[in-house]
């Protein structure tokens, strides 16, 4: 299941305040900024510090890596926010 794409454009973390990759086909929003993975449960983020998880290097290499070649989407779009691969947290 997707997110709308309205709620996308509004979300962010909740802890930095700043975009996150979605990343559909796995149910997750990542922050690449601080390596964390929040779920998404039956369409709904969960979007709680305290839930989220931390990645450890490897994954968020791979995740990086699939943003890049998947053109993941991001929320916040529109925003003027720093965006993509590369930005920040590497």
């Amino acid at each position: 299941m997707t997110l709308d794409p309205m709620l996308l454009a509004v979300l962010a973390c909740p802890e930095d305040k700043g975009p996150l990759w979605y990343f559909a086909d796995e149910a997750r929003l990542y922050n690449p900024r601080l390596h964390r993975s929040y779920e998404v449960r039956d369409g709904i983020p969960v979007m709680l510090i305290d839930e989220a998880v931390t990645v450890d290097p490897a994954e968020h290499q791979r995740l990086t890596a699939k943003a890049a070649a998947e053109h993941v989407p991001q929320t916040l779009a529109g925003s003027g926010a720093a965006s993509g691969p590369g930005t920040g947290g590497e």
